[in-house]
């Protein structure tokens, strides 16, 4: 099977933080993709801007390295390589004063589809924005793309959308969430949108229960300073999380628009009920062996951040009303896995009688099982007779299909989130982005959450690294007859 490319037009792209982690990992790398996909046209640039003292040769060996570092299969002397680092220039740029701006201005084409990229910290959101209009470098056809976090609470996000109303029509500001990238997440709007089997179905008449996980096994590292002032739930839950929530919980959208799509999910934020106090359950991960606890890494033997979050909530509305849903997420876990289950209710009634179910894979419940990582696919848990001559025992067994099996080698080309997301910025399609009202949203739920637990002093809860998570999480499913599906590889 052999996916459709379709080019976009000439454009030129001014990554702020040119140099950075992002940059070399994600960003530049994903162009060079995209590149030898056939997707970038032969007119487009590509311009790095940060502090650091470069000329243009110097960034093409910059990239060139990291290309070769972050995309290892690639020989040494590509020829594609050869003719993407042609593309690329550079301009020394202080985002707080007037160094490099002119220049910058100057290398700027017109006509051209421009968009610049600010893979900085948020605090320099407002001053790259400030001077790009300045500069007159902010016309109606630019856009600018922005990464979380998109502040730190309510006040501070509507704060930062402020600033950039100030030099940006809505339509022209793009923030960005890997996640909603991903094919799976993708193809989970083709599955409850494409097909009729699954509309009649999904409500609260059928549906048990959600759980979206998202595990990880790293901890966090040398991001301990950063990670404690944010936590899990700020770096997780309000945006991660929420986004997967949003397109799993949301109406038919009228059609496949960007603003029709992020108005259904801004009324699923909408919907969410307050969380309880006993419904939350927080977490740090211990020391294990060598390797040091969460208090260690971040540098802090008292602090109270959370590097693990799961809680059950609901939705006020007539299609969920009644249906938990389950979100958790954690450093440390077991495995790497990011997860949506859709739990169906059993069947009202048994014909086979109760000795007939044996457990199988995934229990007696029917489960839509959505994965994003990794092995990206969907998974439908079905009732089937076990085969033998038992008598009727009945199993479940999934009706498996994920990407690489159901179509073919050619899906291993299929790009990553930070390439799709890039290229609907020159298309200039902001389906898969967040608007600035679904962004205060958000963290008007989230607040009362996170000045809950400060005002009563919560500490987060000690868990084995490399485990499921603190004990308490899984008694937070066992109180209602329910259990987290395994954290698994």
């Amino acid at each position: 099977m052999v996916s459709r490319v379709i080019p976009v037009e000439a454009f030129d792209l001014v990554i702020f933080g040119g140099t950075g982690d992002l940059a070399r990992r994600k960003i530049l790398p994903g162009l060079f993709r995209r590149f030898c996909a056939g997707q970038m046209p032969p007119e487009a640039r590509i311009i790095g801007a940060a502090r650091s003292d470069m000329d243009d040769a110097g960034y093409r060996d910059f990239v060139r390295a990291a290309i070769l570092e972050f995309d290892p299969g690639r020989p040494q002397n590509c020829p594609q390589l050869d003719s993407f680092v042609t593309t690329l220039g550079y301009v020394t740029t202080d985002a707080r004063g007037e160094a490099g701006w002119a220049d910058l201005a100057k290398r700027l084409r017109d006509g051209a589809v421009r968009a610049f990229y600010f893979s900085v910290g948020p605090g320099l959101f407002g001053d790259l924005a400030e001077r790009l209009k300045l500069y007159g470098m902010a016309h109606r056809q630019a856009r600018i793309v922005v990464e979380k976090p998109f502040g730190r609470d309510r006040d501070s996000a509507r704060a930062l959308n402020a600033t950039l109303a100030q030099h940006f029509a809505e339509d022209q500001i793009y923030r960005i969430d890997h996640y909603l990238g991903k094919e799976t997440v993708q193809n989970l709007m083709a599955v409850r949108f494409g097909n009729l089997l699954f509309e009649p179905i999904w409500s609260a008449q059928y549906v048990d229960h959600i759980q979206i996980t998202v595990a990880e096994t790293v901890g966090v590292g040398g991001r301990g300073g950063y990670y404690d002032k944010s936590g899990a739930m700020r770096d997780m839950v309000q945006n991660h999380l929420m986004q997967l929530l949003c397109l799993i919980a949301m109406e038919p959208p009228s059609k496949f628009d960007p603003d029709a799509v992020r108005d259904e999910k801004l009324k699923v934020i909408r919907a969410l009920d307050p969380v309880e106090p006993h419904h939350i359950v927080r977490g740090q991960y211990d020391a294990t062996g060598d390797e040091p606890s969460y208090r260690e890494d971040a540098g802090d033997a008292r602090s109270k951040t959370e590097s693990f979050i799961a809680l059950k909530t609901h939705l006020s509305n007539w299609r969920w009303s009644g249906t938990p849903i389950y979100l958790r997420t954690g450093k440390k876990l077991k495995a790497r896995t990011s997860e949506i289950a859709v739990v169906f209710k059993d069947t009202p009634h048994s014909i086979f009688g109760a000795d007939a179910r044996s457990e199988g894979v995934g229990g007696g419940q029917n489960v839509l099982s959505i994965r994003l990582q990794p092995n990206e696919g969907i998974t439908l848990g079905v009732t089937i007779k076990e085969p033998g001559p038992g008598g009727m025992r009945l199993i479940n067994v999934p009706l498996d299909m994920s990407f690489a099996d159901a179509l073919g080698p050619e899906v291993e080309e299929v790009p990553d989130a930070y390439e799709r997301l890039i290229m609907d910025v020159m298309r200039g399609n902001q389906t898969l982005f967040m608007r600035g009202d679904e962004v205060e949203a958000a963290w008007a739920w989230t607040d009362p959450i996170i000045e809950g637990w400060v005002a009563r002093g919560d500490v987060p809860k000690t868990y084995d690294a490399y485990s499921a998570g603190p004990e308490d999480a899984l008694m937070l499913m066992h109180r209602d007859g329910r259990r987290w599906r395994e954290v698994k590889s």
